[in-house]
């Protein structure tokens, strides 16, 4: 007997063409589907150097986010961190991940269909997400590779900044929260057509 496996489907695959209306100054795309494995161990413990020579990175400390090959490993928690990966490597991820930590005592969970992600770039993006957002965004508070979780627009996110200033970020948001943040995100860019 087959099993099909149930499709998959975005939260925001209808916005594309809203946020593709955007101003210049800010570009924000959905990446739909990623692979997202919450793991949990204690720092240091056997599984968590076991994860990481399976994974060739040392897992990141507080507010900090590393990449290895093609697996982001984002800081969640004192004993909690988040793997993302590109969709369709779910189950080979997991299982390499299960089979580094044996008998250890850690847990790997998938939470693919949790969250989704947006990708935000440009010059504005600065500007726009501090009307929503306390988190300080200038390089000196907030350089290249941290990862917060924080609220923006009383939305709970994670923002992970990836380029210099925070002109590119992701954010990952639970699925329910998806289209209000959309949304925000529409009118919070209103002021700056033309830009």
């Amino acid at each position: 007997m087959t099993v099909e496996t149930p499709a998959r489907f975005s939260p925001l695959s209808q916005w594309r063409d809203s946020f593709a209306q955007l101003p210049t100054g800010v570009q924000v795309r959905e990446l739909p589907c990623l692979t997202q494995l919450t793991f949990r161990a204690e720092p240091g413990s056997t599984a968590a150097r076991s994860i990481e020579a399976s994974l060739g990175i040392t897992l990141p400390g507080p507010l900090r986010a590393e990449v290895s090959e093609d697996v982001e490993v984002l800081w969640m928690g004192p004993d909690e961190w988040l793997l993302v990966a590109p969709e369709g490597s779910r189950h080979d991820l997991l299982a390499r991940l299960r089979s580094a930590i044996g008998d250890e005592f850690a847990t790997v969970t998938d939470v693919s269909a949790q969250r989704t992600t947006l990708a935000l770039s440009g010059r504005l993006v600065p500007e726009v997400l501090a009307r929503g957002c306390a988190i300080d965004l200038d390089p000196r508070a907030t350089p290249v590779g941290s990862c917060l979780t924080t609220l923006l627009a009383q939305a709970p996110i994670t923002l992970v900044v990836r380029g210099e200033g925070a002109s590119s970020v992701w954010l990952l948001v639970r699925a329910s929260f998806a289209s209000y943040l959309a949304t925000w995100l529409l009118d919070a860019c209103t002021e700056y057509r033309g830009s």
